[in-house]
């Protein structure tokens, strides 16, 4: 008797708020970026032309890349004691905060880029503190 094969895609969820943008992808066909931990929050953001800032190149070296999760802790790797040394620096730090570089997605999660860490030029424009003072780049 014939037999069919089943292919599973193993696919990930990873939502980004406020911006509420979802990013569907396979762990096992995307590129890894090189800025940070493959797999982490850093490298799906930019996989997926995401802004999340890192200034250290996703080393583990500042805070910039500093997120809040909100749902799925359980579907990161676990926080390694230079992780958690980095995330006591934070600005706003909370029991769920981790930095996007070092945390690697295993299964769906929902982070919240907290207010202060916005880039809202490297974003598109405008600033949340400063009003109109800083424009949308041309188009």
């Amino acid at each position: 008797m014939p037999f069919a094969l089943v292919y599973l895609v193993l696919a990930h969820k990873v939502t980004i708020l406020p911006a509420g943008i979802t990013i569907e992808y396979d762990p096992a066909t995307m590129p890894y970026s090189e800025h940070g931990l493959q797999g982490s929050l850093l490298d799906i953001c930019l996989n997926h032309n995401v802004h999340l800032e890192h200034a250290c190149g996703g080393s583990c070296a500042c805070t910039t890349c500093h997120v809040v999760v909100r749902e799925g802790d359980r579907h990161l790797s676990e926080a390694s004691d230079d992780e958690m040394d980095r995330v006591d620096q934070a600005a706003g730090v909370t029991l769920h905060s981790r930095l996007g570089c070092q945390a690697v997605v295993n299964g769906d999660v929902v982070v919240e880029i907290p207010n202060w860490n916005r880039n809202y030029v490297s974003e598109g424009g405008g600033s949340m503190n400063l009003g109109d003072a800083i424009p949308p780049p041309k188009k």
